[in-house]
């Protein structure tokens, strides 16, 4: 058990704080840590839950106390009780404030706490609903996630324990191990412990082959958290056209992270702004970022941390960017920022709430030191806050303008492939010609719209076929002309341009 956490509880209790929040899915680990801390400063230890009622946390298999189990009497027991000192561990008790009875007992217990200084509420729950006035009162903590030394000692300890049930063959070789170890960063301990039996449940063995697997484990449990998106990036830089002065940057840049560049004097590259008309490709910039340094893909939706209940929010936030920092080294995407922080920068009616996200962002960027590079992407360059745009935030801003003659070539060759079809047998001068002015999404349309033609026709797809299709819409460049040219205005003098 890493002593960090247990130091954090310590100092906290040393403090004389009446209350303190911790915020966690892994309670047992919480539980441990505070009754490590309990113990390490001498300290008895009372646990409360709505199942159990009242029992001594230092004594295994110790005896409840009688009609402790409502959270109103589990509370009324702790605060008319002068004789029970220490540490009240209270457990999933925020979903019972709502209870008018059970928030005046708390308030009064921590209150009490306060006052005698020997005693301190601790509230370990999943979720941060605490009403306003405990949420003034308490001290919040986060635990922390695993460290690869721990992580390490967790596997094997599963494994052994794997073992005794039913015998499995160790194949594996240090360094893939490690490999192991290394990829499960960012779990918590739990997840640790249920990725490992999964890695050995079918076959039995732990092998090279389970590196891999643990990948796919891992997008499988980061999915079910809602923080973290796994995005499937191209395999190679061949897969993406256009673009070049960004491959020159990313490719002049991609030892930057290693320890030699270090001591030569540079500063790890922290990340990029790519501005754009919509559909010219900054989704694909900001996957060839990670194809060019062969790093995984995360996205952050950070629309999707808001919350109603104060506090939630930024908390969840603040889960991303750990865990984020815990799988590194790792290329982080925030799609359209501009979305989510807009009204940061504007009179919003949420309370605050965008400016405090924005400012969590905004501190996270100045401060982390690990090893994740951002990349945000933005359509809407008057809706992004002024903040942002600063000299500093980020190393560099591109403007991924529409494709020009020989990026639209390559463009159309990549889609034709990719639909098994010969680019040699088109005239692809011929159609990036015709396709002047469309974006790289509206190019692949192009090409889908002529294999539909040709498949319902029962014909073969030809350089026509393909033109034809391309004469039959209209692109965003045309029918949104003002704001794309305005937006180039804007870039000209302010951005490097992607390509």
């Amino acid at each position: 058990m890493p002593q960090a956490d247990i130091d954090q509880v310590s100092r906290l209790l040393q403090a004389r704080y009446p209350g303190i929040a911790i915020l966690t899915f892994e309670e047992e680990y919480a539980v441990e840590t505070v009754r490590q801390a309990a113990m390490t400063r001498g300290q008895d230890l009372w646990i409360w839950s709505h199942t159990s009622g009242i029992r001594d946390g230092l004594v295994a298999s110790s005896d409840t106390t009688e009609g402790t189990d409502n959270p109103a009497a589990g509370l009324y027991a702790f605060l008319k009780n002068k004789e029970r000192r220490g540490v009240f561990l209270l457990l999933d008790l925020a979903a019972h404030l709502d209870e008018k009875r059970c928030l005046r007992l708390l308030r009064e217990l921590i209150s009490q706490c306060g006052e005698r200084g020997d005693s301190t509420v601790v509230l370990v729950d999943q979720h941060s609903h605490l009403p306003a006035v405990i949420e003034n009162t308490v001290a919040r903590m986060d635990l922390s996630y695993p460290g690869e030394a721990e992580i390490d000692e967790i596997i094997k300890q599963t494994l052994k324990e794997v073992h005794r049930h039913t015998p499995i063959e160790l194949e594996i070789r240090r360094e893939h191990f490690a490999a192991i170890v290394r990829n499960m960063g960012g779990l918590t301990r739990r997840q640790v412990r249920q990725v490992a039996i999964e890695l050995v449940v079918d076959d039995r063995k732990l092998n090279q082959a389970d590196v891999t697997q643990v990948i796919q484990s891992k997008r499988t449990l980061l999915s079910s958290t809602g923080l973290l998106d796994f995005v499937e990036a191209p395999l190679s830089m061949d897969e993406i056209g256009g673009l070049d002065r960004l491959k020159d940057w990313l490719s002049v840049r991609a030892d930057s992270f290693s320890a030699e560049a270090r001591d030569f004097g540079l500063q790890t590259p922290r990340g990029v702004l790519l501005l754009g008309v919509q559909g010219a490709g900054k989704s694909l910039a900001a996957k060839a970022v990670a194809t060019a340094w062969q790093r995984p893909l995360l996205r952050m939706d950070v629309g999707a941390f808001y919350d109603k209940f104060v506090g939630e929010s930024e908390k969840r936030l603040r889960d991303a960017f750990k865990q984020a920092e815990m799988m590194a080294p790792i290329v982080l995407w925030i799609d359209e920022i501009e979305k989510a922080f807009a009204s940061a920068s504007a009179n919003s009616a949420d309370g605050g709430l965008s400016k405090r996200m924005f400012g969590a962002l905004l501190t996270w960027m100045q401060e982390h030191t690990s090893g994740v590079f951002l990349i945000a992407t933005a359509n809407d360059i008057a809706a992004l806050p002024p903040e942002l745009m600063r000299k500093g935030r980020f190393d560099e801003i591109f403007f991924v303008d529409l494709p020009h003659l020989v990026a639209r070539q390559q463009i159309l060759k990549i889609h034709l492939q990719r639909r098994k079809q010969d680019p040699s047998k088109f005239d692809l001068v011929k159609i990036a010609q015709a396709a002047d002015g469309f974006s790289g999404a509206e190019i692949e349309q192009a090409v889908l719209a002529a294999l539909h033609e040709g498949f319902n026709k029962k014909t073969p797809v030809t350089t026509e076929t393909v033109i034809d299709a391309i004469k039959g819409t209209n692109p965003l460049s045309v029918t949104m002309r003002e704001r794309v040219n305005e937006l180039r205005r804007w870039a000209s003098e302010r951005c490097v341009s992607a390509d």
